[in-house]
């Protein structure tokens, strides 16, 4: 495990890159995590640089988002309040490299979810949610090479978040719908997507219960009011200055952003 001064400097190193759009080839030996721990653990530090803890994202619940990203399987990332840009706004293109947009299922929780021995259900996780809510998520990296960064820099890199959109709490029955075969509409630039409730890890709602247990694993509490974006349900859509983007989930909701 790194040592303590060494995380918090490596937080702050990727925190300034945030902050002045400017990107890194890798962290210096000294401060590289070389586990998923160590990317975890730098990773916390962010949430004593910024103005509070949104939600939590998951990066790469797809087959897509996994090869955009070179890594095998999920990672865990905070959202973190001044990330999050108003439904119907505007999110500015600045210092963003990676230029996706990605159509994401959202949960807001009721109730918290404290570590535990036994790993959460999906039922039990389900039952603690709130409101689902449609999403855009604008991921990117503080890395130049974020492909080849690797699993535990990515993490350390709040797991490529950037900015985030959230559409307003659906009024459906939601938790009566099949999300494994839900179909949002996209339009971007005049042409139109389809995306796939079974693109995110199988089922929105495993991916859901997957960042519960990655947090409870992490001796974290997933606390009411929180919200998770699960991951794309489409692959990433490259974006521009000057596009909007808009993602209709039908009995779902509507979510959209711009760019300049």
């Amino acid at each position: 495990m790194l040592e303590k001064d060494h995380i918090a400097a490596a937080s702050r190193v990727l925190v300034q890159h945030w902050r002045d759009g400017s990107k890194l080839e890798a962290l210096e030996t000294k401060l590289r995590p070389q586990s998923r721990a160590d990317g975890y653990a730098i990773q916390a530090v962010l949430e004593t640089q910024s103005p509070g803890l949104f939600g939590w994202k998951i990066a790469a619940t797809s087959e897509s988002g996994q090869k955009h990203i070179n890594v095998s399987g999920p990672l865990a990332g905070r959202i973190m309040n001044d990330t999050v840009i108003a439904d119907g706004g505007t999110a500015s293109m600045k210092g963003n490299a990676m230029r996706v947009g990605e159509p994401e299922f959202a949960f807001r929780m009721d109730r918290d979810l404290p570590p535990r021995a036994t790993p959460y259900t999906v039922d039990e996780v389900l039952a603690a949610v709130g409101s689902f809510h449609p999403a855009i998520e604008i991921p990117d990296s503080r890395f130049t090479d974020f492909a080849g960064a690797g699993e535990a820099q990515l993490i350390a890199d709040n797991a490529c978040a950037h900015l985030f959109v959230l559409g307003a709490a659906t009024s459906a029955d939601w938790r009566a719908m099949d999300l494994v075969e839900e179909r949002p509409q996209i339009t971007l630039r005049g042409e139109r997507y389809i995306g796939h409730g079974r693109n995110v890890l199988g089922d929105p709602r495993v991916a859901l219960a997957w960042l519960a247990n990655e947090l409870r694993g992490l001796g974290i509490t997933l606390r009411a009011g929180q919200v998770v974006t699960t991951g794309t349900c489409h692959p990433p859509l490259p974006i521009q200055a000057g596009d909007h983007l808009a993602v209709d989930f039908g009995t779902l909701g509507k979510v959209s952003v711009g760019f300049k």
